[in-house]
């Protein structure tokens, strides 16, 4: 208020008001530009205060300051930074600067009864003294609690009385940092000497940074005064009246702008460091962290804007805020472990856990009151679970059990209302079958979650054994079978073109060969074809074929087998389209977020039908959407699965998971327990505890998992291609060896100029209809004609009917005689083109081999 008044008289008269000690943020140059602050704005100070907080992780601080302008100054600020980091203020305690010790008293014993256990005092020492005296006598100064000064009282703890620094033991505190330099110390130790001189009976007595500015004060005008060269204090008196008062005639001065300019300009290495002013205040400069041990203070740390928090000054680095990066710490009750920041309240309050109140799936929450005696008891698979993580704490948490019910008993709100009431103060916790959605998350802080997560749809199964005539033809879809059947006959004609020159099994009349093409290539599909394969390219491209057949017979025998045997039962509704299409009913519990979301997938509300209890929702079911009861129901997991490990052989779940986080337990936002209590539901969710209350709440069923005969789909042609083109390329392969090695043997026919196109494509087209007769299979088969004419004929000369004058000897070097050269000579005869004979070594084998037998 002091401060306020000479800025407004230094306003008016435009004279500099320079202050050292004004360190409220409700004072600023902006508004006063004759203002100038050569010292700190308490506002620089909040952020080495919230990186403290931030790096020991704690989420809660209550803030501790005196009731007036100067105190109430920083609050703002220090709200907004600790905004920043996450961290809330849930009570701000105002102590008036005239408190008395029971008033202080009964202060502290109100932030003892809270869960928060950090707190920043902001307060002079002349009311902070009384304050930590106080904290020691009543035990807020032992082991779990973290107590941070601001430089209010960091800069005068050498002020203080020995008894009141015993009392901060484990205090931390922030202060502006004052480099230490030889001209400070030959300066401290004058001033000791001429301050006892002035005051004998004042002992020990240290001068603090307030000293230091004060100096640098009036040096900084000293030096501006020179600069500005002013002789004398010259002001204009202004025109009033006779009665006007003394604050009114106040003249303006001639010489005040120009010194406020060279005071603004003014910059030195002073005491207390760089005097340099921005803005009309004294540039912050890194802050001293501090801890208060034994009968003094400690440094433990520094903070730089640059760096953050740092153990030395000087180091380059990136900015931080481990807390690795101070030195030893002792906190209050002479610990050296880091507090929480937080407890349960010691007064004996239990919290109070808001559980929903239901009327089917009781195995999930079950409320049961006893009006005799007039108490409730609450079981259920989410008390059990509940109660096994808070046992899982490394502490103990007291906590009772209130039902979320009106005065008869029923629920009192769907989950959304249950869950709100948390943030309302309410309820403490609210523990349940609750999902976690993002909607709720908006007033609450859930824990990870503790069962499967996701909401999908329950139809009803019917017979499908109507219907099998043709259920041959659905293990492949209809593409696969036509690719299979154009394969299968594009292979058989490949064969037959390999093949028709060289193997008598192919060949003969048109139709003939027709049949046989379509034969040979589905016979393969059995493996039952008979014919021979002579071709080195018909085997070639017979191996990847017979591949791709044995792998095509395979797969459809086992798709056709277990649709015979698995796939007898199939859903009534196949996906969520048919249902907006057909406008059934569907079914969900009431008070879930389900309705939510089938509104979102355009469900009519008149099409949505609640249910509560399983019976009733099997009822439905059964009675169908026609005839007044729903087609298929929409609820998340573990409902549905509770469901079925009862009717699995009536319902199966089909189409796709929505994905939702599963059933958590919601906390107030910021909740410090929040942490531990989601680390002890990985403890108990990854152990036996979980399986063992599983199997308590939930009987395991006989029931096999029928949704896995519901994907049986039929067979495409997707998963075969890559074997049909390995099929192609290897028949187009060797089509084109052939076709080169044929055109290659008979290009003389095509060099012919003197024949048009139409009459080279027919001798071509002839040539291909007759046998190789240069191939081996031929070879051998005249041979053994031959061979067996001979002998009939050598069989005929010995028999008592034969004419032996008519055949020659065996040995007989000369010609045959004429009637048996002729029939030789047209056994011998290999005919390749019209009135071509083969060629002359072909002959001489054949002789050789006739002459030898």
């Amino acid at each position: 208020m002091q401060a306020d008044f000479l800025i407004n008289l230094g306003q008016k008269s435009q004279v500099p008001i320079i202050s050292f000690s004004a360190t409220s943020p409700s004072i600023s140059s902006f508004r006063n530009q004759y203002f100038v602050r050569t010292t700190h704005n308490d506002s620089s100070q909040v952020k080495p205060i919230s990186s403290i907080i931030q790096s020991f992780g704690w989420r809660q601080i209550v803030p501790i300051y005196i009731d007036n302008q100067f105190g109430e100054g920083i609050i703002p600020f220090l709200a907004d930074a600790l905004e920043e980091i996450n961290t809330r203020i849930p009570y701000r305690s105002v102590i008036s600067e005239f408190a008395t010790l029971d008033q202080i008293k009964s202060e502290l014993l109100k932030l003892m009864n809270m869960q928060t256990r950090v707190f920043i005092v902001h307060m002079p020492i002349s009311l902070g003294s009384k304050l930590f005296t106080m904290a020691k006598e009543i035990g807020m100064m032992s082991e779990g609690f973290v107590w941070i000064v601001t430089d209010a009282m960091a800069n005068q703890l050498n002020s203080m009385d020995a008894s009141v620094i015993e009392s901060m033991e484990g205090v931390i505190g922030v202060k502006p940092y004052v480099p230490k330099s030889k001209k400070v110390e030959d300066f401290t130790q004058r001033w000791k000497i001429k301050f006892r001189e002035e005051n004998p009976r004042i002992v020990d007595v240290a001068l603090d940074v307030y000293g230091l500015w004060a100096y640098d004060s009036a040096t900084a005008l000293a030096m501006a005064v020179e600069k500005s060269r002013i002789s004398g204090a010259f002001f204009r008196k202004p025109n009033v009246s006779g009665n006007a008062t003394d604050l009114e005639a106040f003249g303006v001065s001639r010489d005040g702008p120009k010194l406020l300019k060279a005071i603004l300009n003014t910059t030195f290495k002073g005491l207390s460091g760089d005097f340099q002013l921005v803005d009309g205040q004294l540039q912050s400069p890194p802050y001293q962290i501090i801890n208060v041990v034994g009968n003094g203070a400690k440094e433990i740390g520094f903070w730089t804007r640059e760096n953050g928090i740092v153990r030395k000054l000087n180091l380059r680095r990136g900015y931080s805020v481990s807390k690795e990066n101070f030195g030893s710490i002792i906190w209050p009750g002479d610990s050296t472990s880091v507090p929480k920041g937080w407890v349960i309240p010691t007064n004996g309050k239990k919290l109070k856990i808001g559980v929903p109140v239901k009327d089917g799936f009781t195995e999930f929450v079950k409320v049961t009151r006893d009006l005799t005696t007039n108490t409730t008891k609450v079981t259920g698979y989410c008390i059990d679970v509940f109660d096994a993580v808070m046992e899982a704490l490394p502490y103990y948490v007291p906590y009772e059990y209130v039902p979320f019910a009106a005065p008869d008993g029923k629920s009192a709100g769907d989950y959304n209302e249950l869950v709100y009431q948390v943030f309302l103060g309410n309820f403490d916790v609210v523990v349940g079958d609750t999902t976690i959605v993002a909607n709720r998350s908006q007033f609450v802080d859930f824990t990870l979650p503790y069962t499967e997560s996701g909401v999908t749809m329950m139809v009803p199964i019917k017979d499908d054994n109507r219907d099998n005539t043709w259920v041959f033809l659905k293990p492949l879809t209809w593409e696969l079978w036509l690719t299979s059947f154009c394969s299968f006959v594009f292979i058989g004609f490949v064969i037959w073109l390999l093949e028709h020159r060289v193997n008598e099994d192919f060949r003969g009349p048109f139709w003939h060969q027709v049949g046989m093409i379509f034969w040979f290539s589905f016979s393969t599909m059995v493996f039952a074809q008979k014919e021979r394969i002579v071709s080195n390219l018909a085997r070639f491209v017979l191996i990847i074929w017979f591949l791709v057949v044995l792998i095509l017979t395979s797969s459809y025998t086992a798709s056709l087998t277990s649709m015979l045997t698995v796939e007898k039962l199939q859903p009534t509704v196949k996906d969520v389209k048919e249902l907006l299409k057909s406008k059934d009913y569907v079914g969900y519990q009431p008070g879930s977020f389900v309705v939510g979301l089938l509104r979102k997938m355009n469900f009519d509300e008149d099409r949505l039908k609640a249910y509560n209890t399983p019976e009733e929702c099997v009822d439905l079911l059964a009675k169908g959407s026609s005839n007044g009861g729903i087609a298929a129901v929409f609820d998340e997991i573990p409902y549905v699965k509770l469901f079925l490990a009862n009717y699995c052989l009536k319902f199966t779940t089909v189409g796709p998971t929505y994905k939702t986080d599963g059933f958590g337990f919601a906390f107030p936002i910021g909740s410090p327990l929040v942490p531990d209590v989601s680390r002890a539901v990985l403890n108990v969710t990854e152990g036996e505890k979980m399986v063992q209350i599983e199997r308590a709440w939930f009987d395991e069923s006989t029931c096999s998992d029928s949704s896995t005969s519901l994907s049986s789909n039929s067979l495409g042609l997707d998963s075969f291609w890559g074997l049909f083109v390995m099929a192609v390329i290897a028949a187009v392969l060797a089509l084109v060896i052939f076709l080169t090695k044929f055109i290659h043997e008979h290009w003389y026919i095509i060099r012919r100029s003197n024949l048009s196109l139409h009459e080279r494509s027919r001798i071509l087209a002839r040539k291909f209809d007759t046998k190789d007769y240069s191939c081996h299979t031929f070879r051998k088969s005249e041979l053994r004609d031959v061979l067996a004419d001979s002998t009939h004929d050598l069989d005929c000369s010995r028999s008592p009917h034969g004419n032996l004058s008519s055949l020659p000897s065996p040995r007989t070097i000369g010609p045959p005689s004429p009637s048996n050269s002729s029939h030789t000579e047209q056994m011998l005869h290999f005919p390749g083109e019209e009135g071509d004979s083969p060629s002359r070594g072909e002959n001489e084998a054949v002789n050789g081999q006739v002459e030898m037998v």
